[in-house]
């Protein structure tokens, strides 16, 4: 599918080709992205701890502001209560997924059932299910999807605070998430015909959808990957508009993939530092992971990684491709230790769980 904006990326950007998680899922790689360090080894889903070295912290401690713009509810749950208060302001955008926003005691079920399909309809009281279509009643037009007003708020901290100096913005959207929903224009392009009840949440596990069923679920990952490709435009068109790329850095990243295989690891990594203009539209071969995040950040700031980081600046390599390593660790906790070198990967599973090892070929 086309995704011209992402594209326009690669060629103001580095692309990190061969970039890939750490600690899975969410709020796991987003303690490796605040901490530089793995943290799946040791524990699971669970809040920063107090002795956390966390990147917007010390860089509050070296004089500089971060705000955090974010749809990411898991954020305001038990096990990630104490992520975004470490930034020095926060938006946070209500609606997606299972977040319990709207309250409807009784929602109109009949109308409801009709609506989607079984293995995404529930009644059941605090089911993501049930939550999620309460939400949906309530995100119409397009300028109320979360995503959208994530960008929406980012572009109104830059309109703000553009001429400033020494400030951190983390745009963050749970799109392209599942459930694959978005404005009508974006799915209008990829229309399949199908004429059933709303099916754009796929399940984790092993495909035994019909054909048909299929090609829907594709169908509105595409259209949510196009709406991203167009929020990613709008910023792009920003940087254009206000000559910011002559001196604000740009990241573009995720913290993981949808669980297909090597799909969930290997993300995109995008990075722009407007003292290495050259840089414009270089490819990285080198192994890169989520734990370098930090580290760069604090590079571009001038302010040193603590010693426990065990993440590599990657500003250096946007000078030349160099080895940061010759291969990666990431996983679940609880789950398979994982090693790839960027063409192979080990799992190794604990005893409990079978297989207890394979390589995968990518």
């Amino acid at each position: 599918m086309p995704t011209p904006n992402f594209s326009r990326l690669a060629e103001c950007t580095a692309t990190f080709e061969r970039h890939y998680v750490g600690s899975l899922p969410c709020m796991p790689a987003r303690r490796d992205l605040q901490t530089g360090r793995l943290s799946f080894l040791h524990r699971s889903w669970g809040p920063l701890e107090p002795f956390d070295n966390s990147f917007p912290e010390l860089l509050r401690q070296a004089g500089s502001y971060s705000h955090l713009v974010t749809d990411h509810f898991h954020y305001f749950e038990d096990g990630g209560a104490t992520y975004h208060t470490r930034y020095d302001s926060y938006d946070f955008i209500r609606g997606q997924e299972g977040d319990p926003w709207k309250a409807m005691v009784q929602p109109p079920w009949e109308r409801l059932r009709q609506m989607y399909h079984e293995r995404q309809f529930s009644q059941s009281a605090r089911d993501k299910f049930r939550r999620n279509i309460v939400n949906r009643e309530f995100i119409k037009d397009e300028s109320e999807f979360p995503s959208v007003r994530c960008f929406d708020t980012g572009l109104e901290f830059l309109e703000r605070n553009r001429t400033a100096e020494n400030w951190f913005l983390q745009i963050e959207t749970f799109d392209p998430h599942e459930p694959f929903t978005a404005p009508a224009r974006f799915r209008d392009e990829f229309r399949t015909g199908w004429n059933g009840p709303v099916r754009d949440w796929p399940r984790y596990g092993r495909v035994d959808e019909l054909p048909e069923e299929c090609e829907e679920l594709r169908a509105n990952y595409y259209a949510v990957v196009a709406l991203c490709d167009f929020l990613i435009g709008r910023l792009l068109d920003y940087f254009d508009a206000n000559d910011l790329w002559r001196d604000t850095a740009l990241v573009v990243t995720t913290d993981h993939g949808f669980l297909l295989g090597e799909q969930i690891v290997h993300v995109p990594l995008f990075v722009h530092d407007p003292r290495r203009p050259g840089s414009a539209g270089v490819r990285r071969s080198a192994l890169t992971q989520t734990i370098d995040l930090a580290p760069t950040f604090l590079d571009l700031f001038d302010v040193r990684a603590v010693a426990e980081m065990r993440g590599h600046s990657l500003l250096p390599m946007l000078d030349a491709d160099r080895s940061l390593r010759h291969g990666e660790l990431f996983g679940y906790f609880g789950g398979a230790i994982n090693v790839t070198d960027g063409r192979y990967t080990y799992h190794r599973f604990p005893p409990t769980l079978a297989p207890r090892s394979f390589i995968n070929t990518h």
